[in-house]
């Protein structure tokens, strides 16, 4: 109230000024004192009636804004939707805003577009880099070369980050939801990463994996695949073990991946999600961060939720939850 009454001063000293001169014209022209006090009340009424009704309506008009503005998905899209002012001021800050709305829309569709290549540019990349990489694990395959193909792998794992990261922007569009079960996804998983569970002796273990999910295969693959590299980079025990074990309660169906690795210390456990964070340990530098940060943001994307739990020197476990739907229920 106080600042309107602030734009309102420039009035109310003119009707200050007005009271002062009819007083003053009163009092030399020997007007009854009553009949002033009167005029000054009755004039007084008006000034405060209308400030009252003006202010109600401003306010009105503010909040109908503010509520347009909140419920508006795509808040850069205010100008289009906005009724135009009559009052010459208003109607110049709707000028400009319609102006910069404009311009701002212009420079998102360049930059929508310059994405767009992008993305296309790495998809085919992808593609085209995959046929020689699947040679060369070909290759290895037929001489029995291990070490070489283990380092092919490893290529191919980053060119794989290299693609998801560029579709996990929009994955709703490259997806596919179907039920399955947990077994088959696990299956896959572990025959992509065999040859390095059998050349590092990791023991595999298997539980309660006969439930089904509704989820896109070929995304939670991925995800699982950077949670069991994340797993494997590290552990150094003599019995190397990893475990997949999962549970169902009323309302959400939980995977648990496991191991005994070296763990996480707790400083770094709250930033593992992080882009590009490594951790405080040496022997991490060569990891790129970038695992487990596209498994939490294509988890976020699909609606399920992950979480990471850890002791140092003992073990780490990750969790990804499957909240049950009407997917989950499918035959």
């Amino acid at each position: 109230m106080m600042k309107y009454l602030e734009e309102k001063i420039g009035l109310i000293l003119l009707y200050i000024l007005f009271i002062f001169i009819q007083f003053a014209f009163g009092y030399l022209l020997g007007f009854d004192i009553s009949v002033m006090l009167s005029l000054f009340i009755f004039c007084t009424l008006l000034l405060v009636s209308y400030l009252i009704i003006s202010y109600r309506k401003l306010i009105k008009q503010v909040q109908k804004i503010r509520t347009l503005t909140d419920n508006l998905e795509e808040k850069y899209l205010i100008a289009e939707v906005l009724t135009k002012p009559k009052d010459i001021k208003s109607s110049a800050y709707y000028y400009a805003l319609k102006k910069a709305t404009k311009s701002m829309n212009d420079e998102i569709s360049k930059l929508e577009h310059k994405y767009r290549d992008y993305r296309e540019y790495i998809e085919s990349f992808v593609h085209e880099v995959k046929t020689p990489i699947s040679a060369l694990l070909l290759y290895c395959d037929n001489h029995k070369d291990t070490e070489l193909k283990g380092e092919v792998q490893k290529i191919d794992n980053l060119v794989e980050q290299v693609l998801y990261y560029a579709r996990s922007e929009n994955p709703e569009k490259d997806y596919f939801i179907k039920s399955i079960k947990l077994s088959d996804i696990i299956h896959q998983v572990l025959m992509q990463n065999k040859d390095y569970f059998l050349k590092h002796k990791i023991s595999i273990e298997t539980n309660n994996l006969d439930i089904e999910v509704a989820t896109d295969e070929k995304w939670l693959i991925f995800v699982i695949n950077q949670i069991v590299n994340n797993s494997v980079k590290y552990m150094e025990k003599d019995k190397k073990v990893i475990t997949f074990d999962a549970r169902e309660d009323k309302n959400k169906i939980i995977l648990e991946i496991l191991d005994n690795g070296c763990g996480i210390k707790e400083s770094d456990l709250i930033r593992v999600f992080e882009k590009g964070f490594t951790g405080s340990d040496r022997k991490k530098s060569r990891s790129t961060g970038m695992g487990l940060y596209l498994a939490k943001k294509i988890c976020n994307k699909l609606g399920l939720e992950i979480n990471i739990y850890s002791k140092y020197k003992e073990g780490t476990k990750v969790e990804i939850i499957y909240p049950k739907s009407n997917f989950n229920k499918m035959d």
